[in-house]
């Protein structure tokens, strides 16, 4: 049970904290990109159904379309509330880390914690984006099962290569580490027939760099905050299991 505390109390609260920030920084300028995407979809959208001479009955099409919650409050909640989730499980992946690390001598600060997160930015954003960028919404893309396989497959495979270039013994092994970096993109990820999307190409630049600069920020905060949170955590447990040294104590000695 402690151990399962040791895990779970620095992603829970780390996630909390990390996945907020994270939703602030994108209502700086990656939602608003979104909105503003958005706005060509829907007029695309309504252009086609005006020149629809088949026509289509409008309550059919209404229970066609999937549910998503109305802009603003309701809307800025479910954000908030998936970006939590989300950084609390990636924040239970850097703690089972930390406590492996800690169980191996190995000391835990927040400088370690920064270089994690970086690692977590590069195998879960930066790897994956080489082949398939973020995209606004109304994008060209190519078959939702193979971006999600190749997702997965170079997600693997850049921690697989991390992971031998900074654990690796001995130390020519970790030259290894260079090979599963970069099969994923040697295979190449799914491309749609046709490149493009509804929203101007500079407005779609914009969201990819947005996108990039703003995951970066929130995996450094996740990895800095588990790294602090474990810190405390296991020194408050040291504390408590080291005997402190009073004048009872030193004279049963």
């Amino acid at each position: 049970m402690e151990l399962l505390g040791r895990i779970l109390l620095p992603a829970v609260i780390s996630g909390v904290i990390a996945g907020a920030f994270f939703t602030g920084l994108q209502y700086i300028e990656v939602i608003p990109l979104i909105y503003e995407a958005e706005t060509y979809e829907t007029a695309e959208a309504a252009g086609r159904s005006l020149s629809d001479t088949h026509g289509t009955d409008s309550q059919d099409a209404h229970d066609g379309e999937a549910w998503a919650p109305d802009d603003g409050l309701a809307r800025a909640g479910m954000t908030l509330l998936a970006n939590i989730v989300a950084a609390i499980g990636f924040g239970l992946l850097l703690s089972v880390s930390f406590v492996l690390l800690s169980a191996r001598g190995r000391t835990v600060v927040g400088r370690a914690g920064l270089l994690w997160g970086l690692a977590g930015f590069g195998i879960f954003n930066l790897a994956p984006a080489f082949g398939l960028p973020p995209e606004l919404p109304g994008s060209e893309a190519a078959a939702l099962e193979g971006r999600q396989g190749w997702w997965i497959l170079t997600v693997v495979l850049t921690a697989l290569g991390l992971g031998l270039i900074a654990f690796a013994r001995p130390v020519y092994v970790r030259v290894l580490g260079v090979i599963p970096l970069v099969v994923p993109h040697v295979i190449g990820a799914p491309a749609p027939a046709h490149h493009g999307g509804l929203a101007p190409e500079e407005m779609a630049e914009r969201y990819i760099y947005a996108s990039l600069v703003t995951s970066a920020a929130f995996w450094l905060a996740l990895g800095a905050l588990t790294a602090f949170v474990h810190d405390r955590f296991g020194s408050s447990r040291r504390r408590r299991i080291s005997p402190a040294l009073s004048p009872q104590s030193e004279r049963k000695e």
